[in-house]
C-alpha cells in the first residue's frame, strides 16, 4: 500500500509539474515605442564632475536607443551649481555642442546666474536662457515631457 500511494503521489507531482514547465519562456526586451514622439528634460543641479558625465552619457544614450530614432525631442535643464556645465572654462564644450547639433536644447536658469552674480557672457555662447530652472520643469512635465533626473 505505501509503494502504491508513493507512486500515486509522483504522478500526480509529475503531472503539475509539467504544465508549470512548458510555460512561454519569452524574453523581455525591454518596453515598445509606439507612439511617434517623445519628449525629455534631464535636469543638471549638481557641480560634480561625475554627476554631469553621467547626465551628458544618460542624455546620448537615449539619443543612440534605436526605439527612440527620429522620434525624440530633449532638453538640458540646468540650474544652481549644475552651472559648471556652461562655463566657458570647463571641458564640457565639445560635448554639449555635439548634443545641440543632435538636437538637444541646452537651457539655463537666470534665477541662478542673479543669485551668483554671474553674466551670461561667462557662459558658452550657444546655450538658451529660462527665467527659472523650476518653472521649466513645472511647464515641461505639464506638457507631457519626461523629467529625467539622473
Amino acid at each position: 500500500m505505501k509503494h502504491l500511494t508513493f507512486i500515486l503521489c509522483i504522478f500526480l507531482f509529475s503531472a503539475f509539474l509539467k504544465p508549470a514547465m512548458a510555460q512561454d519562456k519569452s524574453v523581455f526586451t525591454g518596453a515598445k515605442a509606439t507612439m511617434k514622439h517623445y519628449k525629455a528634460l534631464y535636469v543638471l543641479n549638481s557641480g560634480e564632475e561625475k554627476k554631469i558625465n553621467g547626465t551628458l552619457r544618460n542624455i546620448k544614450n537615449a539619443l543612440e536607443d534605436p526605439r527612440l530614432k527620429g522620434k525624440l525631442e530633449l532638453e538640458l535643464i540646468v540650474f544652481g551649481d549644475g552651472v559648471a556645465v556652461y562655463h566657458k572654462n570647463s571641458s564640457y564644450e565639445p560635448a554639449l555642442k555635439l548634443l545641440q547639433s543632435k538636437g538637444v536644447i541646452l537651457a539655463q536658469c537666470e534665477n541662478t546666474l542673479k543669485e551668483r552674480k554671474i553674466e551670461k557672457s561667462e557662459l558658452f555662447d550657444f546655450i538658451s536662457f529660462v527665467p527659472s530652472g523650476n518653472g521649466e520643469i513645472i511647464i515641461r512635465q505639464q506638457q507631457g515631457w519626461a523629467v529625467v533626473h539622473p
